[in-house]
């Protein structure tokens, strides 16, 4: 039985009954790593006899009744951008960040009291700058859905949906600060949620842009991602307020954003988008069409490099110099970019930033939650984005609908729902109000169980062995 096809609710629950061990779930994602790793390369470290220990030390405190919280014992892959005890951090760079690096913030401090094992620490993009997935250094993990062609599993992210989808891990700890959790969530058939910024805290994570950037957290359905954002409210002493699912569809109203969001996408993401959101108006939610402000403000910004190049930029020559010339050209070379930003027009930046942000609120006096593609794009194969003008091209069309979610302050996750043209998942991206997750994973969990589980809507990815 592989027990990852469970949920956590029920992988917690037999934990708990003795129905199984956490020795016994580490030892399915230990099977399911050795026999899909050669191919997908989720992980850039392994971890699997510390998450053997640290499960076998979970089992032996629960059959005493020691119970330290509701992720004990669930094994869980880590973005290799978060400090954790014991194991290195790259960054997805050429080297090592070095010791202190490997002191775990608040986030990761709480999963290790209550003993989650940790089976790896999953592929990123270089400092998490990039959409794509791509990692010169170390290689990019294949999209499990179409391994046998390499297309791309989604960035900066980009061993979290790898791992999820291979049976490595049953919960994935990611970074956001442009889509980056629920970009490789979405092309990899996963549910990914992006908390209000400041909602996490940011401690023993490195950084891209701390003015955007949160930790998020990749799952294999919804019910999952409410069960791991319960979890990690816990561990971090908040008292967050109930998710309490409408009990009709009709209770519903969501607002369609299709204006800027459906620009250029792909016509296979459409017919799923639109496919999704006319069973959703059948069913009885009130659907309406609304449109965001301050998008086109917000992306013309983005395009320039944001906040992020020059924020990126400052980290890298105040904490890792001599760090620049070792990045990988696609990185170094928008990093560079930003040196040549003055401090006038970086805060004019932040402060068009703050007022798009303003003038988007009043749209969720319409809607509870707006819907759109998560993704505007199928993911590409590697080989068709070897060309600089095409990965940039690429790059800005997968970052364009998640990333304002992120510049305008807004929460954010995607669920799957269903398979394009060429066989690969589609996500829906819902939005919400800044520090308003429990509507949002509370629509979400609404939709969900009326269109399914992901493994009720796409089936499973192909493994070649």
């Amino acid at each position: 039985m592989d027990l990852t096809r469970l949920s956590l609710e029920q992988l917690s629950g037999g934990l708990r009954r003795g129905e199984w061990s956490a020795a016994d779930l580490a030892r399915c994602c230990e099977e399911n790593h050795r026999q899909r790793e050669s191919t997908l390369r989720a992980y850039k470290t392994w971890n699997g006899e510390g998450a053997a220990a640290t499960a076998s030390l979970a089992d032996q405190l629960l059959a005493r009744g020691v119970d330290l919280g509701p992720l004990m014992g669930l094994p869980v892959s880590v973005k290799d951008l978060y400090a954790v005890r014991g194991l290195p951090t790259f960054a997805g760079s050429a080297a090592s960040l070095g010791p202190d690096w490997e002191r775990p913030g608040p986030l990761m401090a709480g999963l290790e009291r209550q003993m989650a094992p940790v089976m790896g620490k999953t592929h990123t993009v270089e400092f998490a700058f990039g959409g794509i997935g791509m990692n010169a250094h170390w290689g990019t993990p294949r999209n499990p859905w179409k391994a046998e062609e390499h297309r791309i599993p989604g960035g900066s992210s980009s061993g979290a949906g790898v791992s999820l989808a291979q049976g490595s891990a049953v919960l994935a700890l990611g970074t956001d600060t442009a889509g980056s959790v629920r970009i490789p969530a979405s092309v990899t058939g996963q549910a990914g949620l992006k908390p209000t910024h400041g909602r996490w805290p940011l401690e023993g994570i490195v950084p891209l842009s701390p003015s955007l950037d949160t930790p998020g957290i990749l799952a294999r359905s919804v019910e999952d991602l409410a069960f791991g954002f319960r979890a990690i409210e816990g561990i971090l002493g908040r008292a967050s307020a109930p998710i309490v699912v409408p009990a009709a569809m009709s209770s519903l109203r969501l607002g369609r954003a299709d204006v800027f969001f459906l620009d250029e996408a792909d016509p296979a993401i459409v017919e799923v988008y639109e496919r999704a959101m006319s069973r959703l108006a059948v069913l009885g939610a009130s659907v309406r069409g609304v449109e965001l402000p301050g998008c086109d403000e917000a992306y013309s910004i983005f395009r320039q490099g944001g906040l992020a190049a020059s924020e990126l930029c400052a980290f890298l020559k105040a904490e890792l110099p001599g760090r620049m010339e070792r990045l990988d050209p696609v990185v170094r070379l928008r990093v560079e970019g930003a040196e040549s930003l003055s401090s006038v027009d970086y805060l004019l930046r932040v402060r068009a930033l703050r007022e798009a942000a303003r003038r988007a609120l009043p749209v969720f006096d319409m809607a509870d939650v707006l819907a759109t593609p998560t993704v505007a794009i199928t993911p590409p194969r590697l080989d068709a984005i070897q060309d600089p003008e095409a990965y940039r091209r690429a790059n800005m069309m997968v970052l364009r609908n998640t990333s304002m979610a992120n510049l305008l302050g807004l929460c954010a996750l995607t669920l799957p729902i269903g398979l394009d043209a060429q066989g690969m998942p589609v996500g829906l991206q819902l939005m919400a109000p800044p520090g308003a997750e429990e509507r949002l994973l509370a629509a979400a969990l609404l939709i969900e169980s009326h269109l399914g589980k992901p493994l009720d809507i796409l089936g499973s990815p192909y493994f070649p062995q």
